[in-house]
């Protein structure tokens, strides 16, 4: 026996069997080409599961975007991006910075609308008359400014899989890329000509950099900064992370020089502290680059009031090295923050904010397998020792990020933590790694769960809510705004009608950025009649439901819901 397995250890042209007989080499043979085969199969597997994974995300974003009308703040932004194209002028919509509009630009220029130059009037103004009184085609139009954010959704996909699989590894980032691919709202989002999913994924790619800077600081530092420019570029709510993001580039550094002594722990510090500072510079050249490729002579001239922002708030503003489009839109930023919204949450109409808004709004549209996952998620990447390092990558930032957006004035919706299925989805892919019997299964189980959940809501991603809360047609119920109705189901409105109620009276309380007679809906206000001469069909966007009070509460009370379009409006006969 000894002499048996001598042999076999020797001679690499046998190969023993379960018996210890060596093995013919035509049986070898075969066995080798086998080995090979399977290879190739899982090396094009992989790929092959994130373009699907890939690909339906697309699908359902491109579907959405040609069927929905614009929401409420899109044909602002549709204008912007259009006067950057022919005016070259910074002039509208200040209160965001140029670089998530130029993107929207990329796609307008292929559209090629008609613009009047001589058209005077604010930004809202200025969108409607773009998209429905320049003779252009506001369905084209739309769907070509929307087709770039829909790239960009994309590509953050690929980097929520490079993350996750540098951590976890390939098949397990596939966990991570499926939970992105199958988020309700980033679905919603990036399928809208909108700002929230392009600053959120620019912040995240530049995380995922500082994660490789680990390796290769001089490399990754750098583009970092780059990517954290870029997103603050597109939103100013991105500012709260650039200090944190400056403690990780110096965690970076740290990690990949590993000092020894006291000496080299000094020399570590001092290169980390240079790093977070060409991190700042470059955020900054970039945001810089981003206003000067719209004007480089930077003129400005507000076409909408600037506040004058006074104490703490007014002194951080000017201390900042932005150029004075950016500053300003920061004072109309904080204008905003002091203006008294109307929020709504679980039936709740109520001035002002509540710190809990956010938390709450995300348990109610977040599908629920998802929420398990990122729980758990959370807890793989503190209690794994080899994923502990991650989790100041992962978790640190989205705390501070949902911290800054619980404070502020607006509960609109989920779109303020647009980061959080993005950063958790990562997260999520290391729950396997935890050492529980039934961790793998249980994770596959969940996210069919999550893809069921999410395909069930097909196409109407905006209101949606998970099943606990009775699924998107009682989002209203609980949530206003961007969380349900945003506009987006007018041009659906106008289909319904004329398929089952042609010839009947309309009544309309619309809220949104659309025109109701360029879709062929002839209606008329009811706030503006007597109760007793409404009668007919009563249209009410859900949101306006929600905020009602006075006559249009007393008369949506004394009517009777027929109809519902989009999950969004509902119909009333009276």
């Amino acid at each position: 026996m000894m002499a048996r397995e001598q042999h076999s250890v020797l001679d690499p042209g046998t190969l023993g069997d379960d018996s210890g007989e060596p093995l013919p080499r035509a049986t070898e043979s075969r066995s080798a080409r086998l080995h090979a085969e399977l290879r190739r199969r899982r090396r094009w597997l992989l790929p092959l599961l994130v373009v699907l994974l890939l690909g339906q995300m697309a699908a359902v974003m491109i579907t959405t975007a040609v069927q929905q009308t614009p929401t409420i703040d899109e044909p602002v932004y549709v204008a912007t991006a259009t006067v950057y194209l022919h005016e070259h002028s910074l002039d509208y919509n200040p209160e965001h910075p140029p670089l998530g509009k130029l993107a929207i630009a990329a796609g307008i220029a292929l559209a090629d609308p008609h613009f009047d130059a001589d058209y005077k009037g604010d930004q809202g103004q200025l969108g409607r008359h773009l998209l429905y009184e320049s003779g252009n085609h506001p369905w084209r139009l739309m769907f070509w400014a929307r087709l770039p954010v829909i790239v960009l959704t994309l590509l953050f996909g690929l980097v929520v899989f490079a993350f996750a699989r540098e951590l976890v590894g390939a098949a397990r980032g596939l966990v991570a890329l499926a939970l992105y691919a199958f988020s309700p709202d980033v679905i919603a989002h990036g399928s809208l000509a909108t700002l929230d999913v392009p600053e959120a994924g620019f912040l995240l790619t530049s995380v995922w950099l500082l994660w490789r800077a680990r390796r290769r600081p001089l490399l990754y530092v750098p583009l970092a900064g780059a990517a954290l420019g870029a997103a603050v570029a597109t939103k100013m709510s991105a500012l709260p992370a650039v200090p944190v993001l400056m403690l990780l580039a110096v965690v970076s550094v740290w990690s990949a020089r590993r000092p020894a002594d006291r000496d080299a722990r000094l020399r570590t510090l001092a290169y980390g502290a240079a790093s977070a500072a060409v991190l700042a510079l470059v955020t900054v050249a970039v945001v810089w680059a981003s206003y000067l490729a719209v004007d480089p002579r930077l003129r400005f001239t507000p076409t909408e009031p600037v506040p004058a922002i006074h104490g703490l708030r007014g002194h951080l503003v000017q201390l900042l090295p932005f150029p004075r489009a950016f500053l300003d839109g920061m004072r109309i930023q904080f204008g905003m923050e002091d203006y008294p919204w109307q929020g709504f949450l679980f039936g709740h109409l109520y001035t002002g904010s509540h710190w809990y808004y956010l938390p709450a709004a995300l348990l109610v549209k977040t599908p629920l397998g998802m929420l398990a996952l990122w729980a758990a998620g959370a807890v793989a990447v503190v209690a794994v020792r080899r994923l502990r390092p991650a989790a100041p990558y992962l978790l640190v930032p989205t705390a501070v990020l949902l911290a800054s957006a619980m404070d502020g004035s607006r509960d609109f919706g989920t779109r303020y933590a647009i980061f959080v299925p993005m950063f958790l989805a990562v997260a999520a892919a290391c729950v396997p790694a935890l050492r529980w019997r039934w961790a793998a299964l249980s994770t596959g189980l969940l996210m069919v769960f999550v893809a069921v959940s999410s395909l069930r809501t097909f196409p109407f991603y905006l209101p949606y809510s998970n099943e606990a809360f009775g699924g998107p047609s009682k989002t209203y119920l609980r949530l206003h705004d961007s969380n349900v109705d945003w506009g987006q189901d007018l041009g659906r409105l106008a289909d319904r009608l004329r398929e089952r109620y042609a010839g009947e009276r309309i009544w309309l309380v619309y809220k949104g950025s659309g025109v109701p007679s360029y879709y062929g809906i002839e209606s008329s206000d009811p706030r503006k009649a007597g109760k007793g001469e409404v009668h007919g069909l009563l249209v009410v966007s859900d949101t306006a439901i929600d905020k009602a009070q006075g006559e249009l509460a007393e008369l949506i009370d004394s009517s009777r819901p027929i109809d519902q379009v989009g999950h969004s409006i509902t119909i009333y006969r009276r």
